[in-house]
């Protein structure tokens, strides 16, 4: 899906300001451009097609229905696109609406001032790249007879990104990521075109069980490399929590490869809500037995803060659209600030991801907390080999820097 057929959506019972964002959406490539002056009328078109609406932008102060009650309405609605406020707000009323709209579940991603300037829109255009979940993008998926061929032949492979910390630029954690190579195909599959696919065929076990254990494998190699302890970060759908035996069959692998829970994270997204007893249960499970658990993604799902405070996560990794252009997101910094808050007082591990631009990793080496970073702007993911000659480019920065 291209920045032409984006469908956006702006709220506000000023004509000016619908004129006026109307025109800068046009100069910025978004053709298809939905105008309400009402709440009221803007709900009823979205709840017709809840799905058509990539993003909407909203006033506040809105007679008949105000903007944070459309925005709850959204939430319980489960609107899954991108929201944003347009209006003046100062730091407090950003927190304040922020908090409230993830505990309705609306995906409140920022804010644009008036009057509005052009900068500031494609600014929030492009935290809505960022945002949009994967399958909304145009990238093919490969079909069912492709999927299980490359399972069948264990064509499943790990590539790693790294996990820098912040404070010595040492590498702490590893992240296992999953593509799928063939001879067939000229390019490197990606998990947005096979994921979806392999949780609705009731695949991703075995999927992942084949990454886990060739990962595993491959880390005993990798760690040699590393002059200081590092752990191996694996991500894991939701619907594999509904697997009470999940926990029994990683430790097994593990055993296998000789490796301890201790020495894994498993990182699990907040698309889907955590509440069902059986993924509680798992996930408690997992904690009891030494693994490591990181909420990944957060800014885009289901999870509230009081939840961080509740469920047994060592982690948050902050979602890239959170990250993206931080530098001058006042949106973004209020709620990063939070987060690293609540991390430091709940001994909670924190890590920025989707770091791209030199700038966002200057504003992030203000905070004085063991943050890790995480992004393109430090590396790629890359095959075992490949991400091992990184490993000694990166080693050998560090110490001529030292």
């Amino acid at each position: 899906m291209t920045t032409a057929t984006r469908q956006v959506m702006v709220v506000d019972d000023s004509q000016a300001i619908l004129m006026v964002m109307q025109a800068m959406l046009t100069e910025l490539g978004i053709n298809n451009i939905t105008t309400c002056t009402s709440a009221i009328v803007a709900m009823e078109k979205v709840a017709q097609a809840p799905r058509r609406y990539d993003a909407i932008f909203t006033d506040l102060n809105m007679p008949e229905m105000d903007g944070m009650e459309f925005i709850r309405q959204l939430g319980e609605m489960k609107y899954p696109g991108g929201v944003v406020i347009i209006s003046d707000m100062d730091t407090k009323i950003i927190d304040l609406a922020a908090n409230l709209a993830r505990q309705s579940n609306a995906h409140l991603i920022g804010n644009i001032s008036k009057p509005v300037q052009l900068k500031e829109v494609a600014r929030l255009l492009k935290k809505l790249e960022s945002f949009i979940a994967p399958e909304k993008r145009h990238i093919a998926p490969i079909t069912q007879s492709e999927l299980l061929h490359a399972i069948s032949h264990r064509q499943v492979t790990p590539y790693y990104q790294p996990k820098v910390n912040r404070a010595n630029k040492s590498i702490d954690s590893v992240e296992v990521l999953a593509r799928i190579i063939t001879p067939e195909h000229t390019h490197t599959i990606l998990p947005e075109q096979f994921i979806t696919l392999a949780e609705d065929l009731d695949l991703i076990n075995l999927i992942t069980f084949q990454l886990f254990e060739k990962a595993t494998e491959e880390f005993k190699e990798i760690r040699t490399e590393l002059p200081n302890n590092v752990t191996l970060a694996f991500n894991l759908s939701p619907v594999q929590l509904d697997d009470i035996n999940c926990p029994n069959k990683l430790a097994l692998i593990l055993e296998l490869s000789r490796l301890k829970p201790e020495d894994v994270i498993l990182e699990i997204t907040e698309h889907s809500p955590l509440n069902s007893s059986v993924q509680l249960e798992t996930l408690n499970r997992l904690r009891m037995r030494g693994f490591s658990i990181s909420l990944d993604d957060f800014g885009t799902g289901f999870t509230n803060i009081q939840q961080l405070k509740t469920l047994p996560f060592t982690e948050i990794k902050i979602d890239r659209s959170l990250i993206t252009h931080i530098d001058s997101d006042r949106f973004s910094q209020v709620i990063v600030d939070s987060l690293i808050d609540i991390a430091q007082s709940e001994q909670i591990g924190i890590v920025a991801e989707g770091i791209e631009r030199i700038e966002e990793l200057q504003y992030l080496d203000r905070y004085k907390h063991n943050l890790l970073m995480q992004g393109f702007l430090i590396s790629k993911p890359k095959a075992k080999t490949e991400f091992i000659r990184w490993i000694h480019s990166w080693l050998r920065m560090m110490n001529s820097n030292s």
